[in-house]
């Protein structure tokens, strides 16, 4: 695991194997940042030069490193581009950046901009995030060790350094998820995680197991979980502060394998699908670093967890579910999973009272091929909510944008049978045909919102700035900031 700290001490004399510095972009080259400029003289101050040599600009997520050869303490020295006006983004993407390219590098101390709080967290949270690398399944020797120890230049407090502490180990927690393979994830063992975790962090646990759903009525996550010898599970978290006066709820998908079930995915879409439980992940670390930090709002989450497999059990096309909240759903579409185990979550959590629900799910493929890989969608029924999330988002570092819930397309899911059907025969605006569906589930005059990541929850491409392959921990963060943004809901 690796460690930060924060040290004032000067970059030339500082003891670290490597040392990473900034560089702003400009007409006549790289510009040192704050940080950069004290070392300027101990490379007789052609540092910029030497830079410029190596067409090194400074536009941001470069890189460049370069042995020191004695001018400064540190051994090696890494610049990292910041472009032309860097904000707390920038530097979050540049520490992770530059961290990633020192695996196997024991210490490494970062001297960039941190001269406020903001900006000493944000180059904290980076280098852990850029830090960070999922080894469970290497054999020993194959794979590089991640920086071990990180120091951050700055006069800032400790704080900045303890709170970016809880948010990279928030979405660690949730890479590891979605990065492990289902034969090791299946609800039931998602769901002693949730409690191993829960615990550690003084948070409040419930599980009910798939007799306590049938018995209770949870026609979504029975339905959906049938199909499987690894029954389905629905997990309540909560954390509550005496100081509390709203209260937030977070319900997300966590479909452990998703195979579609007897609607069956082609194979080249499948391999995916063992990060198909990312909004049930986003919604565990969220609630874990919630309570870490002691925020003055009362959360709860909810995990829906179920396995989608085509067994001789399985719900079948035009089967009818009877959901939690008292709605028939004719099911036209096995694979159109997600929303089903959700109906039945949204529904739970509106009887807590909270003044705001929010689901999260990897829900459709057409939420990446509207938005692509790394911007995620939000759809709400409050405007005002719905724009919150957005700016939220934006100031935590993830991509949100703003999509509406057209009415004209309600019809596509009228039933024959049912109340409502699980899919519109409509092929196009499929992610927005699904919040649509789930927003049938909302109670009248409760507040709710939903946020479909199907792309940025897994980084199938290179990593980039503090995002690995594989699981990206996507919307943890800015489920945390909504709760530090309580007063605004």
């Amino acid at each position: 695991m690796t460690t930060v700290r924060l040290n004032s001490a000067d970059p030339v004399s500082i003891d670290t194997d490597a040392l990473i510095v900034g560089f702003r972009s400009g007409p006549d080259g790289p510009r040192p940042a704050t940080g950069a400029e004290a070392l300027d003289a101990a490379f007789n101050g052609k540092l910029a030069d030497i830079l410029d040599a190596v067409t090194f600009s400074g536009k941001a997520g470069e890189l460049a490193r370069l042995p020191t050869l004695g001018a400064i303490a540190a051994p090696l020295l890494v610049a990292v581009g910041l472009g032309e006006s860097p904000d707390a983004e920038v530097l979050r993407r540049a520490a992770g950046a530059a961290v990633r390219s020192l695996a196997g590098t024991a210490r490494a101390a970062l001297a960039l901009p941190a001269d406020t709080p903001e900006e000493a967290e944000a180059v904290a949270l980076g280098g852990l995030l850029g830090a960070y690398a999922f080894t469970r399944y290497r054999t020993k020797g194959e794979q590089r060790p991640p920086v071990a120890e990180l120091t951050v230049i700055s006069g800032q407090s400790e704080e900045a350094a303890r709170r970016a502490d809880v948010l990279a180990d928030s979405v660690a927690l949730v890479r590891d998820l979605v990065n492990t393979p289902p034969s090791d994830l299946s609800p039931a063992q998602f769901a002693e995680i949730a409690e191993q975790e829960a615990e550690k962090a003084g948070v409040s646990v419930e599980v009910l197991d798939d007799q306590q759903l049938k018995e209770a009525g949870y026609g979504g996550l029975v339905g959906v979980g049938q199909g499987s010898a690894n029954g389905p599970r629905l997990v309540r978290l909560s954390y509550t502060h005496p100081d509390a006066t709203k209260t937030l709820a977070f319900v997300g998908k966590g479909i452990t394998f998703d195979s579609g079930g007897l609607s069956l995915k082609p194979a080249a879409a499948m391999d995916l699908m063992k990060s198909d439980m990312g909004g049930a992940g986003a919604v565990l670390g969220a609630l874990v670093g919630i309570a870490r930090l002691g925020l003055p709002v009362n959360a709860v989450g909810y995990l829906c967890l179920a396995e989608n497999l085509p067994g001789g059990t399985a719900q079948r096309p035009s089967d009818v579910l009877h959901s939690y909240s008292g709605k028939t759903v004719e099911v036209l579409n096995t694979d159109a999973e997600g929303r089903l185990v959700l109906m039945d979550g949204i529904a739970r959590a509106a009887e807590d009272g909270p003044d705001l629900i929010v689901d999260i799910a990897t829900l459709t493929g057409a939420q990446i091929v509207a938005l692509g890989w790394r911007t995620a969608a939000v759809m709400a029924n409050d405007d005002a909510v719905r724009e919150l999330i957005v700016e939220t988002a934006g100031a935590a570092g993830e991509g949100i944008w703003a999509m509406p819930l057209p009415e004209e397309l309600r019809k596509g899911l009228d039933s024959s049978v049912a109340d409502i059907a699980n899919v519109s025969p409509e092929r196009w605006g499929g992610m927005l045909t699904a919040g649509i569906f789930l927003k049938e589930f909302v109670p009248d005059g409760v507040r709710w919102a939903h946020i479909d990541m199907a792309g940025p929850a897994f980084n199938k491409g290179e990593a980039h700035g503090y995002t690995p392959r594989g699981g990206t921990g996507a919307i943890t963060r800015t489920l945390i900031a909504l709760a530090e943004r309580h007063e605004s809901l």
